[in-house]
């Protein structure tokens, strides 16, 4: 039904049904109705934006660490733990595994809480022949 067609009909209504104030009135419900409705629609979590999971860096826990011994080479510890998130070309005899989560959608929905601020860090210090001499931040790892 086009516009015009519409417009014709509104014509053929009682004089009291096209008054400006019906119409106005009308015209506001329905604008209230709808803005209602879309604010109500936007709160729903059915319509949210869907979030990934960030992990970032190397999770390793306690068990994994304490698997590490001082006088192991650079092998053994990649074997170990997989690949340090920071390897410093100025500090080469240092390697750094930190971590961090942020949970999205999913791991909101599994109560996976969130791993900040680097606050799970361990550092493996190399001597010059490429071998663990010291070993930092086993504390920080999560116990499992």
């Amino acid at each position: 039904m086009s516009h015009l067609t519409m417009i014709k009909l509104l014509n053929y209504l009682p004089s009291k049904l096209q008054s400006t104030s019906y119409t106005d009135s009308l015209r506001n419900l329905m604008m209230t109705a709808v803005l209602g409705a879309s604010v109500a629609l936007s709160g729903c979590s059915l319509f949210s934006v869907y979030k990934i999971d960030l992990p970032q860096g190397t999770p390793i826990t306690q068990d994994q660490a304490q698997k590490l011994q001082v006088g192991m080479n650079k092998n053994q510890v990649l074997y170990i733990l997989g690949s340090p998130a920071i390897k410093d070309t100025l500090e080469p005899n240092r390697w750094d595994y930190v971590y961090d989560y942020q949970a999205g959608t999913e791991g909101t929905r599994k109560g996976i809480a969130d791993v900040k601020d680097a606050s799970q860090h361990l550092i493996v210090y190399f001597d010059a022949n490429g071998l663990v001499n010291r070993i930092e931040g086993m504390e920080t790892l999560p116990v499992e």
